[in-house]
């Protein structure tokens, strides 16, 4: 095996926020049709890239923050969110212009989303709805942002990782690093590093006591962590990889967003490509001959991540994920939020009830969250590594929290499908009501 929040009686009242986020979407009408999904919510990259950024803002507004907002911010929430209503609106009209005149100028590098969102709200700001030069802006846009993209483009990466001279002298980097890894490491004091971790993670959700985590990273918290992967079947048991042992990484010349490996089984191509599907993302990123050779040094590092605040960071997200773990225990304050706000999820509830077949179901996919988790977190904090951004300490409960929302998003409408073809067929013989309150 792969090593609830306390209420007062004071507390008061909350709403979820994705539920009142919601509500006043649906207020706001057909006109946001572009940036919602099938059922007229906001779509994931809505709110990753405009509500929360540029509407919302979160480090801005801590109390539009949390996952519950509390009683006295609900109406101020509400009332950002209508008050934004007309640029998005003209947002939305922009981004269905801009990706028009990214089909007439047959351009397919990156995803449009990534690459226009936050553009078509600037463009809403100063421009407003679109108007009559509206398909001369757009197509200018859509070229200064192609342009803009420079060498580092999926096409440029598959070139570059593949040459022939380029692609052995890679492999033979590849080769000398994982030669100089530590096969193993010094067992480290189990109970004193999960006593370090604990300490941190029982006040991350007020911020991270910042002396107490640089000590962490001082001491390779992180590093020492990672040693317990090694062994046999512990990094599968984490759902970090699908083989029995963790192996180099191939080059790669291609990937799918869809079809991803689990993070160490990843090849050095698709290691990078989420990277290069956003724009934004691109700016901050070194050239490309360099951003190659850092990821082929990378996978032999300790949970193949450089920095050793990062390795921190996935020890303090693998031991709060115990958590999740079915029968694991909350060993501390973040533990028992991530589990509260998982097992309070409804979908969740169904999952547990139904009776466990052959084939897993709709309960195996909520008994392996700990793993979807795990793996999502490396995902964002390597991805803060290619773009040079270090987790802050008082970002890091955000991160770890963020990370359990993303998950419960992509998991809810996977298992409600699950349940619904298992019919609602409970444990006990009884039919689980199909309603979630």
């Amino acid at each position: 095996m792969c090593p609830g929040e306390a209420l007062t009686a004071e507390a008061p009242a909350t709403m979820p926020r994705a539920l009142l986020i919601a509500e006043v979407w649906a207020e706001l009408g057909a006109e946001l049709a572009p940036l919602s999904n099938g059922l007229g919510q906001p779509l994931a990259r809505t709110v990753k890239l405009l509500l929360d950024p540029l509407v919302l803002r979160p480090v801005l507004n801590p109390r539009f923050a949390a996952g519950q907002v509390r009683g006295e911010d609900v109406d101020e929430l509400r009332a950002t969110l209508r008050a934004a209503g007309p640029r998005l609106a003209a947002t939305a009209a922009w981004f269905t212009r801009l990706k028009r005149a990214r089909r007439t100028l047959r351009i397919a590098e990156g995803n449009p989303q990534d690459l226009y969102f936050q553009r078509c709200f600037e463009l809403a700001g100063t421009l407003g709805p679109p108007g009559a030069d509206a398909e001369r802006v757009a197509r200018e846009v859509v070229a200064e942002i192609r342009e803009s993209a420079g060498e580092l483009t999926v096409a440029a990466l598959r070139s570059h990782i593949t040459e022939p001279a380029r692609a052995a002298e890679l492999r033979a980097l590849l080769a000398r690093a994982w030669e100089r890894a530590p096969a193993a490491r010094p067992a480290p004091d189990r109970g004193a590093l999960t006593a370090a971790l604990d300490g941190v993670l029982d006040g991350v959700a007020g911020g991270a006591d910042r002396a107490a985590l640089d000590a962490l990273v001082a001491g390779g918290a992180g590093a020492a962590d990672a040693a317990s992967l090694l062994p046999p079947g512990a990094a599968l048991a984490c759902g970090l990889t699908l083989r029995e042992r963790i192996e180099p990484p191939e080059l790669g010349e291609s990937a799918s967003k869809r079809s991803l490996p689990p993070p160490f089984d990843r090849s050095v191509f698709e290691r990078l490509f989420a990277g290069f599907t956003s724009a934004f993302h691109r700016e901050s990123m070194p050239g490309l001959s360099e951003l190659v050779v850092q990821e082929v040094r990378r996978t032999a590092e300790p949970w193949q991540l450089a920095e050793e605040s990062t390795r921190v960071t996935m020890a303090l997200g693998r031991r709060a994920s115990t958590a999740l773990a079915p029968g694991g225990e909350a060993g501390s304050d973040a533990g028992a939020r991530l589990a509260a706000r998982w097992r309070r999820e409804p979908f969740v509830h169904r999952a547990l009830r139904l009776p466990r077949g052959e084939g897993g179901g709709p309960g195996e996919a909520v008994g392996r969250v700990r793993e979807a988790y795990l793996r999502r977190l490396w995902v964002r904090v390597h991805g803060r590594e290619l773009r040079g951004e270090p987790v802050a300490a008082g970002d890091l409960w955000d991160l770890l929290d963020g990370v359990l929302r993303s998950v419960i998003m992509d998991q809810r409408d996977r298992v409600r499908a699950e349940l619904d073809r298992a019919g609602g067929v409970v444990a006990d013989g009884v039919v689980a009501d199909g309603g979630e309150r």
